[in-house]
Protein backbone atom coordinates (compact mmCIF):
# COMPACT_ATOMS: atom_id res chain seq x y z
CA UNK A 1 0.00 0.00 0.00
CA UNK A 2 1.64 3.11 -0.69
CA UNK A 3 2.45 6.23 1.76
CA UNK A 4 -0.34 8.18 0.45
CA UNK A 5 -3.40 6.09 0.99
CA UNK A 6 -1.65 4.67 4.23
CA UNK A 7 -2.06 8.04 5.96
CA UNK A 8 -5.36 8.51 4.31
CA UNK A 9 -6.73 5.39 5.80
CA UNK A 10 -4.75 5.99 9.16
CA UNK A 11 -6.75 9.64 9.36
CA UNK A 12 -9.61 8.83 8.70
CA UNK A 13 -9.81 6.11 11.34
CA UNK A 14 -10.53 3.69 8.66
CA UNK A 15 -8.12 1.21 9.54
CA UNK A 16 -8.07 1.00 13.54
CA UNK A 17 -11.88 0.28 13.18
CA UNK A 18 -11.82 -2.43 10.80
CA UNK A 19 -13.59 -0.86 8.09
CA UNK A 20 -11.06 -1.25 5.18
CA UNK A 21 -11.74 -4.34 2.79
CA UNK A 22 -10.49 -7.49 4.22
CA UNK A 23 -7.58 -7.51 1.12
CA UNK A 24 -5.95 -5.04 3.13
CA UNK A 25 -6.95 -6.33 6.60
CA UNK A 26 -7.67 -9.83 6.82
CA UNK A 27 -10.94 -12.14 7.40
CA UNK A 28 -10.21 -12.54 11.42
CA UNK A 29 -12.12 -13.88 13.60
CA UNK A 30 -13.63 -10.96 15.28
CA UNK A 31 -14.24 -9.47 12.25
CA UNK A 32 -16.49 -12.24 10.90
CA UNK A 33 -18.28 -12.16 14.69
CA UNK A 34 -18.55 -8.80 13.99
CA UNK A 35 -20.24 -9.36 10.35
CA UNK A 36 -22.59 -11.63 12.30
CA UNK A 37 -23.59 -8.85 14.62
CA UNK A 38 -23.91 -6.19 11.87
CA UNK A 39 -26.68 -8.63 9.88
CA UNK A 40 -28.57 -8.82 13.00
CA UNK A 41 -28.86 -5.03 13.18
CA UNK A 42 -32.29 -3.31 13.23
CA UNK A 43 -32.85 0.12 11.27
CA UNK A 44 -34.03 3.11 12.36
CA UNK A 45 -34.97 4.98 9.37
CA UNK A 46 -35.22 8.94 9.99
CA UNK A 47 -35.97 9.55 6.39
CA UNK A 48 -37.54 7.47 3.97
CA UNK A 49 -35.01 7.76 0.94
CA UNK A 50 -36.83 5.33 -1.51
CA UNK A 51 -38.62 7.43 -3.98
CA UNK A 52 -37.09 10.36 -2.71
CA UNK A 53 -37.42 13.84 -4.99
CA UNK A 54 -34.26 16.43 -4.43
CA UNK A 55 -35.02 20.08 -5.40
CA UNK A 56 -34.60 20.20 -9.15
CA UNK A 57 -31.20 21.35 -10.54
CA UNK A 58 -31.79 23.33 -13.56
CA UNK A 59 -27.79 22.21 -13.81
CA UNK A 60 -26.00 19.54 -12.57
CA UNK A 61 -22.49 21.07 -11.35
CA UNK A 62 -20.12 17.95 -10.95
CA UNK A 63 -16.81 16.57 -9.42
CA UNK A 64 -15.00 13.49 -10.02
CA UNK A 65 -12.84 11.90 -7.60
CA UNK A 66 -10.62 9.03 -9.48
CA UNK A 67 -9.32 8.85 -12.97
CA UNK A 68 -7.81 5.44 -13.14
CA UNK A 69 -9.37 2.93 -14.85
CA UNK A 70 -13.38 3.66 -14.95
CA UNK A 71 -13.21 7.60 -14.26
CA UNK A 72 -12.07 8.54 -17.23
CA UNK A 73 -14.39 7.31 -19.74
CA UNK A 74 -16.98 8.93 -16.62
CA UNK A 75 -15.82 12.12 -17.26
CA UNK A 76 -16.68 12.03 -21.20
CA UNK A 77 -19.71 10.71 -21.29
CA UNK A 78 -21.06 13.38 -19.10
CA UNK A 79 -19.31 15.96 -20.79
CA UNK A 80 -21.49 14.88 -23.98
CA UNK A 81 -25.12 15.53 -21.60
CA UNK A 82 -26.71 19.04 -21.96
CA UNK A 83 -27.23 20.73 -18.70
CA UNK A 84 -23.97 20.02 -16.96
CA UNK A 85 -21.45 21.62 -15.72
CA UNK A 86 -18.01 19.73 -14.77
CA UNK A 87 -16.54 21.52 -12.22
CA UNK A 88 -13.64 19.53 -11.04
CA UNK A 89 -11.42 16.34 -11.37
CA UNK A 90 -9.13 14.41 -9.02
CA UNK A 91 -6.54 12.28 -8.85
CA UNK A 92 -3.60 11.20 -6.75
CA UNK A 93 -1.69 10.68 -9.93
CA UNK A 94 -1.09 14.33 -11.53
CA UNK A 95 -0.64 12.87 -14.69
CA UNK A 96 -3.89 11.28 -14.78
CA UNK A 97 -6.04 14.86 -14.20
CA UNK A 98 -3.77 16.52 -16.96
CA UNK A 99 -4.41 13.90 -18.78
CA UNK A 100 -8.03 14.33 -18.62
CA UNK A 101 -8.28 17.89 -19.01
CA UNK A 102 -6.36 17.65 -22.11
CA UNK A 103 -9.10 15.36 -23.19
CA UNK A 104 -11.97 18.45 -22.58
CA UNK A 105 -10.23 20.70 -24.39
CA UNK A 106 -12.56 21.93 -27.13
CA UNK A 107 -15.77 20.98 -24.92
CA UNK A 108 -17.88 23.51 -23.13
CA UNK A 109 -16.59 21.82 -19.99
CA UNK A 110 -12.92 23.46 -18.12
CA UNK A 111 -12.87 21.68 -14.86
CA UNK A 112 -10.48 23.25 -11.89
CA UNK A 113 -7.97 20.05 -11.10
CA UNK A 114 -6.96 18.43 -7.85
CA UNK A 115 -4.32 15.97 -7.13
CA UNK A 116 -1.14 15.29 -5.55
CA UNK A 117 -2.26 14.24 -2.06
CA UNK A 118 -4.60 11.75 -0.59
CA UNK A 119 -6.82 14.33 0.27
CA UNK A 120 -6.78 16.43 -2.44
CA UNK A 121 -10.60 15.48 -2.98
CA UNK A 122 -11.52 17.03 0.02
CA UNK A 123 -11.10 20.48 -1.34
CA UNK A 124 -13.09 19.84 -4.04
CA UNK A 125 -15.89 18.36 -2.08
CA UNK A 126 -15.73 21.25 0.65
CA UNK A 127 -16.70 23.54 -3.13
CA UNK A 128 -20.06 25.48 -2.75
CA UNK A 129 -20.29 25.02 -6.40
CA UNK A 130 -20.80 21.72 -6.90
CA UNK A 131 -23.70 19.27 -6.81
CA UNK A 132 -22.82 15.74 -7.64
CA UNK A 133 -19.65 13.66 -6.69
CA UNK A 134 -18.59 10.94 -8.86
CA UNK A 135 -16.28 8.43 -6.77
CA UNK A 136 -14.28 6.10 -8.67
CA UNK A 137 -11.38 4.63 -6.09
CA UNK A 138 -9.87 1.98 -4.76
CA UNK A 139 -13.19 0.29 -2.67
CA UNK A 140 -12.08 1.20 0.44
CA UNK A 141 -12.35 4.59 -0.17
CA UNK A 142 -16.04 4.72 -1.28
CA UNK A 143 -17.39 4.97 2.30
CA UNK A 144 -15.53 7.82 3.73
CA UNK A 145 -15.92 9.89 0.42
CA UNK A 146 -19.53 9.52 0.20
CA UNK A 147 -20.04 9.89 3.85
CA UNK A 148 -18.09 13.00 3.62
CA UNK A 149 -19.80 14.00 0.13
CA UNK A 150 -23.29 13.95 1.65
CA UNK A 151 -22.46 15.97 4.65
CA UNK A 152 -20.76 18.32 2.43
CA UNK A 153 -24.26 18.96 0.85
CA UNK A 154 -23.51 17.01 -2.67
CA UNK A 155 -25.42 14.16 -3.87
CA UNK A 156 -23.34 11.20 -4.76
CA UNK A 157 -22.80 8.76 -7.26
CA UNK A 158 -20.30 5.75 -6.32
CA UNK A 159 -18.96 3.13 -8.20
CA UNK A 160 -19.90 -0.72 -7.58
CA UNK A 161 -19.36 -1.85 -4.96
CA UNK A 162 -20.51 1.10 -2.46
CA UNK A 163 -18.96 -0.57 0.41
CA UNK A 164 -17.02 -4.06 1.56
CA UNK A 165 -18.55 -4.10 5.30
CA UNK A 166 -21.84 -3.95 7.36
CA UNK A 167 -21.00 -0.82 8.57
CA UNK A 168 -20.12 1.11 5.64
CA UNK A 169 -23.53 -0.57 4.07
CA UNK A 170 -24.91 1.07 7.20
CA UNK A 171 -23.14 4.46 7.43
CA UNK A 172 -24.20 5.26 3.93
CA UNK A 173 -27.83 4.46 4.81
CA UNK A 174 -27.80 7.06 7.41
CA UNK A 175 -25.75 9.64 6.11
CA UNK A 176 -28.33 9.87 3.38
CA UNK A 177 -31.29 9.50 5.40
CA UNK A 178 -29.75 12.41 7.87
CA UNK A 179 -28.52 14.82 5.02
CA UNK A 180 -31.84 14.00 2.51
CA UNK A 181 -28.53 13.25 0.08
CA UNK A 182 -29.02 10.55 -2.87
CA UNK A 183 -26.32 8.23 -3.13
CA UNK A 184 -26.49 5.94 -6.05
CA UNK A 185 -24.24 3.17 -6.76
CA UNK A 186 -23.88 3.23 -10.31
CA UNK A 187 -24.92 -0.21 -11.26
CA UNK A 188 -24.31 -0.15 -15.13
CA UNK A 189 -26.29 -3.38 -15.87
CA UNK A 190 -29.17 -2.07 -14.67
CA UNK A 191 -29.33 0.01 -17.62
CA UNK A 192 -28.63 -2.42 -19.91
CA UNK A 193 -30.83 -3.19 -23.13
CA UNK A 194 -32.25 -6.79 -22.47
CA UNK A 195 -32.44 -6.21 -18.89
CA UNK A 196 -34.66 -3.48 -18.94
CA UNK A 197 -36.70 -5.02 -21.76
CA UNK A 198 -37.09 -8.06 -18.89
CA UNK A 199 -38.02 -5.48 -16.11
CA UNK A 200 -40.89 -3.85 -18.85
CA UNK A 201 -42.20 -7.66 -18.80
CA UNK A 202 -42.16 -8.36 -15.52
CA UNK A 203 -44.17 -4.99 -14.92
CA UNK A 204 -47.06 -6.23 -17.37
CA UNK A 205 -47.35 -9.53 -16.02
CA UNK A 206 -45.45 -11.47 -18.68
CA UNK A 207 -43.66 -13.80 -16.40
CA UNK A 208 -46.39 -13.89 -13.76
CA UNK A 209 -45.68 -14.31 -10.44
CA UNK A 210 -41.67 -14.05 -10.09
CA UNK A 211 -40.33 -17.53 -8.41
CA UNK A 212 -36.29 -17.43 -9.26
CA UNK A 213 -33.67 -14.97 -10.64
CA UNK A 214 -29.91 -15.71 -11.39
CA UNK A 215 -27.47 -13.38 -11.49
CA UNK A 216 -23.54 -13.75 -12.30
CA UNK A 217 -20.53 -11.92 -12.62
CA UNK A 218 -18.37 -14.15 -15.16
CA UNK A 219 -15.23 -12.97 -16.60
CA UNK A 220 -11.78 -13.94 -17.30
CA UNK A 221 -9.93 -11.70 -15.34
CA UNK A 222 -6.70 -13.34 -14.42
CA UNK A 223 -4.57 -11.31 -16.56
CA UNK A 224 -5.78 -8.03 -15.57
CA UNK A 225 -5.70 -8.89 -11.43
CA UNK A 226 -2.03 -9.44 -11.88
CA UNK A 227 -1.10 -6.30 -14.61
CA UNK A 228 1.12 -3.95 -12.97
CA UNK A 229 -0.17 -1.16 -15.33
CA UNK A 230 -4.07 -2.59 -14.64
CA UNK A 231 -4.86 -1.19 -11.18
CA UNK A 232 -3.01 1.55 -8.70
CA UNK A 233 -0.93 -0.40 -6.12
CA UNK A 234 -2.32 -3.34 -6.98
CA UNK A 235 -5.42 -2.75 -4.84
CA UNK A 236 -7.93 -5.48 -7.16
CA UNK A 237 -5.73 -8.35 -6.70
CA UNK A 238 -5.68 -7.55 -3.09
CA UNK A 239 -9.31 -7.36 -3.10
CA UNK A 240 -9.11 -11.26 -4.22
CA UNK A 241 -7.57 -12.04 -0.42
CA UNK A 242 -10.80 -12.59 0.38
CA UNK A 243 -13.05 -15.21 0.01
CA UNK A 244 -16.46 -14.69 -1.26
CA UNK A 245 -18.81 -12.84 -3.50
CA UNK A 246 -16.98 -9.81 -4.00
CA UNK A 247 -18.36 -8.80 -7.07
CA UNK A 248 -22.35 -9.36 -6.55
CA UNK A 249 -23.90 -5.75 -7.76
CA UNK A 250 -23.69 -6.31 -11.91
CA UNK A 251 -25.68 -10.07 -11.73
CA UNK A 252 -27.84 -9.33 -8.69
CA UNK A 253 -29.27 -5.28 -9.53
CA UNK A 254 -31.03 -6.09 -12.33
CA UNK A 255 -32.65 -9.16 -10.52
CA UNK A 256 -33.49 -7.21 -7.55
CA UNK A 257 -35.52 -4.90 -9.31
CA UNK A 258 -37.46 -7.19 -11.60
CA UNK A 259 -38.28 -8.76 -8.32
CA UNK A 260 -38.46 -5.58 -6.24
CA UNK A 261 -36.16 -6.02 -3.32
CA UNK A 262 -36.46 -3.01 -1.29
CA UNK A 263 -39.85 -2.06 -2.74
CA UNK A 264 -42.34 -5.05 -2.18
CA UNK A 265 -39.81 -8.08 -1.06
CA UNK A 266 -36.87 -8.20 1.16
CA UNK A 267 -33.54 -10.42 1.32
CA UNK A 268 -34.20 -12.94 4.06
CA UNK A 269 -31.16 -14.90 5.13
CA UNK A 270 -28.53 -16.17 2.57
CA UNK A 271 -26.12 -19.10 2.12
CA UNK A 272 -22.43 -19.46 0.06
CA UNK A 273 -20.06 -21.53 -1.09
CA UNK A 274 -16.53 -21.19 -2.73
CA UNK A 275 -14.58 -23.85 -5.11
CA UNK A 276 -11.04 -24.00 -3.53
CA UNK A 277 -8.71 -21.65 -5.27
CA UNK A 278 -7.05 -23.60 -8.36
CA UNK A 279 -5.63 -20.96 -10.28
CA UNK A 280 -4.77 -17.62 -8.47
CA UNK A 281 -2.25 -18.44 -6.24
CA UNK A 282 -0.49 -20.94 -8.41
CA UNK A 283 -0.52 -18.15 -10.99
CA UNK A 284 1.29 -15.61 -8.64
CA UNK A 285 4.11 -18.52 -7.83
CA UNK A 286 4.48 -18.38 -11.67
CA UNK A 287 5.00 -15.06 -12.12
CA UNK A 288 6.87 -15.00 -8.84
CA UNK A 289 9.48 -17.07 -10.41
CA UNK A 290 10.37 -14.59 -13.58
CA UNK A 291 9.76 -11.41 -11.03
CA UNK A 292 10.59 -10.60 -7.61
CA UNK A 293 7.67 -8.20 -7.66
CA UNK A 294 5.38 -10.89 -7.44
CA UNK A 295 6.89 -12.79 -4.29
CA UNK A 296 4.86 -11.29 -1.66
CA UNK A 297 1.53 -12.25 -4.02
CA UNK A 298 3.00 -15.95 -4.46
CA UNK A 299 2.44 -16.25 -0.36
CA UNK A 300 -1.06 -14.81 -0.18
CA UNK A 301 -4.14 -17.04 -0.38
CA UNK A 302 -6.96 -16.43 -2.82
CA UNK A 303 -10.70 -16.23 -3.25
CA UNK A 304 -12.01 -19.75 -4.78
CA UNK A 305 -12.08 -19.50 -8.37
CA UNK A 306 -16.27 -19.87 -8.12
CA UNK A 307 -18.51 -18.63 -5.76
CA UNK A 308 -21.98 -19.14 -5.53
CA UNK A 309 -24.17 -17.58 -3.24
CA UNK A 310 -28.16 -18.05 -2.54
CA UNK A 311 -30.49 -16.03 -1.58
CA UNK A 312 -34.02 -16.35 0.08
CA UNK A 313 -36.75 -13.70 -0.17
CA UNK A 314 -39.26 -12.75 2.28
CA UNK A 315 -41.97 -13.98 0.20
CA UNK A 316 -40.49 -16.75 -0.88
CA UNK A 317 -38.71 -16.43 -4.39
CA UNK A 318 -35.15 -17.52 -4.45
CA UNK A 319 -31.82 -15.65 -5.92
CA UNK A 320 -28.38 -17.60 -7.32
CA UNK A 321 -25.60 -15.06 -7.37
CA UNK A 322 -22.20 -16.45 -9.29
CA UNK A 323 -18.81 -15.03 -9.12
CA UNK A 324 -15.75 -16.34 -11.10
CA UNK A 325 -12.89 -14.09 -12.46
CA UNK A 326 -10.56 -16.45 -12.87
CA UNK A 327 -11.39 -19.80 -15.33
CA UNK A 328 -11.23 -19.34 -18.65
CA UNK A 329 -14.67 -19.13 -19.59
CA UNK A 330 -16.90 -16.75 -22.02
CA UNK A 331 -18.39 -13.33 -19.97
CA UNK A 332 -21.83 -14.09 -18.39
CA UNK A 333 -24.33 -12.18 -15.82
CA UNK A 334 -26.37 -14.54 -16.52
CA UNK A 335 -29.61 -12.91 -16.36
CA UNK A 336 -32.26 -15.46 -15.72
CA UNK A 337 -35.69 -14.39 -14.50
CA UNK A 338 -37.94 -17.32 -13.57
CA UNK A 339 -41.67 -17.46 -13.35
CA UNK A 340 -45.17 -18.99 -13.16
CA UNK A 341 -45.81 -18.07 -16.99
CA UNK A 342 -42.62 -17.71 -18.44
CA UNK A 343 -38.54 -17.06 -18.36
CA UNK A 344 -36.05 -15.13 -19.71
CA UNK A 345 -32.15 -15.36 -20.05
CA UNK A 346 -29.57 -13.49 -21.64
CA UNK A 347 -26.38 -15.67 -21.82
CA UNK A 348 -25.32 -17.48 -23.82
CA UNK A 349 -28.05 -16.09 -26.04
CA UNK A 350 -31.02 -13.75 -25.66
CA UNK A 351 -34.20 -16.31 -25.06
CA UNK A 352 -37.37 -16.43 -23.96
CA UNK A 353 -39.62 -19.07 -23.64
CA UNK A 354 -43.25 -19.76 -22.06
CA UNK A 355 -42.96 -23.19 -22.44
CA UNK A 356 -40.84 -26.19 -23.23
CA UNK A 357 -39.32 -24.30 -26.76
CA UNK A 358 -37.32 -21.03 -27.01
CA UNK A 359 -38.96 -18.01 -28.92
CA UNK A 360 -38.74 -17.86 -32.63
CA UNK A 361 -36.63 -15.21 -33.69
CA UNK A 362 -39.64 -13.63 -34.86
CA UNK A 363 -41.42 -13.83 -31.98
CA UNK A 364 -38.56 -12.31 -30.07
CA UNK A 365 -38.32 -9.18 -32.80
CA UNK A 366 -42.26 -9.02 -31.82
CA UNK A 367 -41.61 -8.76 -27.65
CA UNK A 368 -38.58 -6.38 -28.48
CA UNK A 369 -41.19 -4.17 -30.34
CA UNK A 370 -43.89 -4.41 -27.53
CA UNK A 371 -41.30 -4.83 -24.46
CA UNK A 372 -38.39 -1.92 -25.72
CA UNK A 373 -38.92 1.13 -22.75
CA UNK A 374 -39.20 4.47 -23.24
CA UNK A 375 -35.62 5.43 -22.60
CA UNK A 376 -34.65 3.17 -24.61
CA UNK A 377 -36.39 4.41 -27.71
CA UNK A 378 -35.33 7.80 -26.72
CA UNK A 379 -31.75 7.35 -26.22
CA UNK A 380 -30.52 3.86 -26.47
CA UNK A 381 -28.95 4.55 -30.42
CA UNK A 382 -26.98 7.39 -29.00
CA UNK A 383 -25.88 5.30 -26.05
CA UNK A 384 -24.20 2.93 -28.15
CA UNK A 385 -22.56 5.52 -30.56
CA UNK A 386 -21.44 7.34 -27.13
CA UNK A 387 -20.28 3.99 -25.91
CA UNK A 388 -19.58 2.37 -22.07
CA UNK A 389 -20.09 -1.37 -22.25
CA UNK A 390 -22.17 -1.26 -25.23
CA UNK A 391 -24.02 2.01 -24.20
CA UNK A 392 -25.40 1.15 -20.94
CA UNK A 393 -23.25 3.47 -19.15
CA UNK A 394 -24.25 6.26 -21.01
CA UNK A 395 -27.64 5.41 -19.92
CA UNK A 396 -27.05 5.34 -16.48
CA UNK A 397 -25.25 8.64 -16.67
CA UNK A 398 -27.83 9.99 -18.79
CA UNK A 399 -30.80 8.87 -16.65
CA UNK A 400 -28.90 10.46 -13.53
CA UNK A 401 -28.81 13.90 -14.81
CA UNK A 402 -32.04 14.02 -16.11
CA UNK A 403 -33.68 12.67 -12.66
CA UNK A 404 -31.79 15.81 -11.03
CA UNK A 405 -32.92 17.91 -13.36
CA UNK A 406 -36.62 17.11 -13.46
CA UNK A 407 -36.64 16.59 -9.41
CA UNK A 408 -37.37 12.53 -10.05
CA UNK A 409 -36.77 9.58 -8.30
CA UNK A 410 -33.56 8.03 -8.68
CA UNK A 411 -33.93 4.18 -10.04
CA UNK A 412 -31.07 3.58 -7.57
CA UNK A 413 -31.40 4.44 -3.86
CA UNK A 414 -29.01 4.16 -0.85
CA UNK A 415 -30.61 0.78 0.14
CA UNK A 416 -29.91 -0.64 -3.23
CA UNK A 417 -26.40 0.76 -2.68
CA UNK A 418 -25.92 -1.03 0.65
CA UNK A 419 -28.24 -4.19 0.15
CA UNK A 420 -26.26 -5.08 -3.12
CA UNK A 421 -22.79 -4.75 -1.35
CA UNK A 422 -24.05 -6.11 1.63
CA UNK A 423 -23.88 -9.76 -0.86
CA UNK A 424 -19.78 -9.57 -0.46
CA UNK A 425 -19.24 -9.47 3.54
CA UNK A 426 -22.01 -11.86 4.20
CA UNK A 427 -20.77 -14.02 1.43
CA UNK A 428 -17.58 -14.35 3.10
CA UNK A 429 -18.85 -15.07 6.63
CA UNK A 430 -20.96 -17.44 4.69
CA UNK A 431 -17.84 -19.60 3.15
CA UNK A 432 -15.71 -19.16 6.47
CA UNK A 433 -18.49 -21.03 8.37
CA UNK A 434 -18.63 -24.25 5.97
CA UNK A 435 -21.55 -22.52 3.64
CA UNK A 436 -24.08 -21.65 6.88
CA UNK A 437 -27.00 -19.30 7.00
CA UNK A 438 -26.39 -15.67 7.63
CA UNK A 439 -29.52 -13.04 7.94
CA UNK A 440 -29.28 -10.18 5.42
CA UNK A 441 -29.95 -6.80 7.10
CA UNK A 442 -33.15 -4.81 6.37
CA UNK A 443 -31.75 -1.57 5.74
CA UNK A 444 -35.16 0.02 4.83
CA UNK A 445 -36.15 -0.75 8.42
CA UNK A 446 -39.56 -2.06 7.11
CA UNK A 447 -40.36 0.29 4.59
CA UNK A 448 -39.96 -2.34 1.75
CA UNK A 449 -43.24 -3.24 2.47
CA UNK A 450 -45.06 -0.17 1.31
CA UNK A 451 -42.24 1.25 -0.83
CA UNK A 452 -43.20 2.32 -4.95
CA UNK A 453 -41.71 -0.63 -7.45
CA UNK A 454 -38.60 0.39 -9.63
CA UNK A 455 -40.28 1.43 -13.46
CA UNK A 456 -37.43 3.07 -15.26
CA UNK A 457 -39.80 5.53 -17.55
CA UNK A 458 -39.43 9.01 -18.79
CA UNK A 459 -42.85 10.64 -16.65
CA UNK A 460 -42.13 13.84 -15.50
CA UNK A 461 -38.75 13.42 -17.09
CA UNK A 462 -36.53 12.62 -21.12
CA UNK A 463 -35.81 16.44 -21.37
CA UNK A 464 -32.15 16.28 -21.11
CA UNK A 465 -30.39 16.36 -24.70
CA UNK A 466 -27.10 14.87 -25.57
CA UNK A 467 -24.37 16.50 -27.53
CA UNK A 468 -22.92 13.58 -29.87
Amino acid sequence: MSNNRRDFLKLSGLAGMGLVGAGMSGFTQAEMDNVLKQSKRKANQRFNMSGYSAPKLDVVRVGFIGLGMRGPGHVERMSKIQGVEIKGICDLVPEKVEKMKAKLKGTSHNPDTYSGSAYAWKEMVDRDDIDLIFILTPWDWHVPMAVYSMESDKHVAIEVPAATTLEGCWELVETSERTKKHCMMMENCCYDFFEMMTLNMARDGFFGDIVHGEGAYLHDLLGLNFSKTGYEDMWRLKENFRNGNLYATHGLGPICQIMDINRGDQMDYLTSLSSNDFMMKKHAQELAEEDNFYASFAEEDYRGNMNTTMVKTKKGRSIMIQHDVTSPRPYSRIHLVSGTKGIARKWPKEGVATGHKWFTEEQMNDLKEKYTPEITKKVGEMAKKIGGHGGMDFMMTWRLVDCLRNGLPLDQDVYDAALWSAISPLSEWSVANRASSIDVPDFTGGAWKTNTPVSITLEGGGTTKVVI
